[in-house]
């Protein structure tokens, strides 16, 4: 098939999707594109890159300064959701107060910004990251609740599953990258890179696989046994696209992932669901007592049973690299301020990984930005964010299963950054 028409078939395709998939709700507010596009930004490419302007071009000084038309797609997304909450009369110092431990790292991020060393593109960045937590609020604040969320992820699913294999196949220039060391190919979709593109799998196989199960209750009706069917055919195709991938990490995830949520459907867990969500910490207060009480290697062992490399592919030389720069422990250098200026170039001298721009760790990129106080504020977060879902979930698997998911997988997920 030439790749025009493929391209052309795609696009009928997806609209045809968006036109005609049987879960959609007549109601669903046109509000709701404005997270699916910013959504679709991070988690594909920047508009600067789709254009060829942004790919491959990476120095220190382009880092530094960014796009402008980057800049100007985000600051247009930002003010359509800031438009849109005011337009529904938000109660700012409600949801502030709900979410107090989110506030607290938000305000000490804003006021970091005070010691670092380049205070102007700290602030746009920290302007730039608020803007996803608003065009969030736009989606979570819709009148029809969870219905809302299930139309952006699945338009989400629907935009960039297709489209990947779409490049991957016909489009190898733009679906395929190489391996600057050794010239082996892998595959990168519609993202910028492997692993990236094995998340958007992850996130993607889990909503099928829980809008699955929180509708097999109804499986009797037939606009149910659609949406079921529709929903099987793109997990299967996620997982295809996951094999193909060949992230490790994605894959382990999506089977944790999906065993939370099953379990989380059975009906013993229903009937007992503080079973389900004590296990949970328990299970990650053990692995840090053997990881890091006992010495044993835990993350190593797993590395090497799915195929790679001890080191995690040379992870820890990054992070032996970036904790040798000393930077204050307490503070950090400032909000998103690391990974500028002369330390960009001594990480790359000294961690011998190319061009690299974080330290494939999140709890040690928020350390070396925010230090011990932003990693205090940022657990904080996480232990807010599981009390919320744990109350969710015993109220109704459907609500609460899928948040209890992500908040596992993501979690491994921020601490390999994959």
């Amino acid at each position: 098939m030439p790749p025009s028409f493929a391209l052309v078939l795609w696009l009928i395709l997806l609209l045809a999707l968006l036109r005609f998939d049987p879960a959609k709700e007549r109601e669903t507010s046109p509000a709701l594109w404005v997270p699916v596009i910013w959504i679709f930004i991070v988690a594909t490419r920047l508009p600067s890159q789709w254009l060829g302007s942004g790919m491959g071009v990476f120095s220190p000084q382009a880092v530094q300064e960014g796009n402008v038309l980057d800049r100007s797609i985000y600051l247009l997304l930002i003010l359509a959701a800031i438009i849109i909450l005011i337009s529904r009369s938000i109660e700012w110092k409600r949801i502030c107060s709900a979410n107090l431990a989110l506030s607290a790292f938000l305000l000490f991020s804003l006021i970091s910004i005070l010691w670092s060393d380049f205070p102007y593109v700290s602030f746009k960045r920290w302007f730039r990251d608020l803007g996803a937590y608003l065009v969030a609020i736009v989606a979570l604040t819709d009148p029809h609740g969870i219905d809302a969320v299930r139309t952006v992820l699945r338009r989400l699913c629907f935009l960039t599953i297709p489209f990947s294999i779409l490049l991957n196949k016909y489009f190898p220039a733009m679906g395929k990258n190489y391996d600057i060391w050794t010239g082996q190919s892998f595959y990168i979709g519609a993202t910028t890179s492997k692993n990236m593109l094995g998340v958007l799998c992850l996130i993607s196989g889990l909503y099928f696989f829980w809008d699955i199960l929180s509708r097999w209750g109804d499986r009797k009706d037939r606009r149910t046994r659609w949406i079921i069917g529709l929903n099987m055919f793109f997990f299967i195709m996620t997982l295809q696209l996951l094999i193909q991938v060949d992230s490790a990490t994605s894959k382990v995830c999506l089977l944790l992932g999906c065993m939370v949520i099953a379990a989380a459907h059975s009906q013993m867990m229903k009937r007992r669901s503080s079973l389900l969500t004590v296990s949970i910490p328990v299970g990650i207060c053990f692995y840090m007592f053997v990881e890091f009480g006992l010495g044993i290697d835990i993350i190593g062992f797993l590395s090497e049973a799915v195929g790679r490399s001890r080191n995690l592919t040379g992870r820890t030389d990054i992070w032996t690299a970036v904790l040798s720069t000393n930077t204050n422990p307490y503070v950090g250098t400032g909000y998103e301020s690391f990974w500028l200026g002369s330390r960009l170039l001594w990480v790359w001298e000294r961690a011998g990984q190319g061009s690299i721009n974080e330290a494939h760790n999140g709890y040690l990129e928020v350390y070396l930005n925010l230090g011990l106080v932003g990693l205090f504020l940022l657990a904080g977060f996480l232990i807010s964010c599981y009390r919320t879902i744990c109350r969710r979930i015993k109220i109704s698997a459907n609500l609460g299963s899928l948040d209890l998911a992500l908040w596992t997988v993501l979690r491994v997920i921020f601490k390999s950054c994959v």
